[in-house]
């Protein structure tokens, strides 16, 4: 029992860290939401960091991890819902991928 405290610990501080993170590059403001736009500032070689949320649609999460080996763009797969992920953003509406231009 006590193992699985410790690794719930581990993980509500990652999910954290992550989240104070989001915020500060929230705050400077280089940053894209959304599908559409996260394939265009891939193509273009605008981003550092993708972030998706764990319910996104598998051909969908697919799709952009591939983008992102060929781009050589980390990929972080968030472990809350998208609506988690639009909070962490500091929005009232659900954000199933997020990109960072700064990290």
């Amino acid at each position: 029992k006590s193992f699985k405290m410790v690794a719930s610990k581990k993980t509500k501080k990652a999910m954290e860290s992550i989240n104070s993170r989001l915020a500060l590059v929230m705050k400077s403001g280089k940053f894209t939401i959304g599908y559409r736009s996260t394939l265009k500032s891939i193509r273009q070689g605008k981003s550092q960091l993708i972030i998706i949320a764990n319910n996104t649609p598998a051909l969908r999460k697919s799709e952009i991890e591939y983008y992102c080996m060929l781009a050589k763009v980390g990929v972080h797969h968030y472990s809350g819902s998208n609506i988690d992920l639009g909070t962490a953003c500091g929005k009232y509406f659900r954000v199933a991928v997020f990109v960072s231009r700064t990290w």
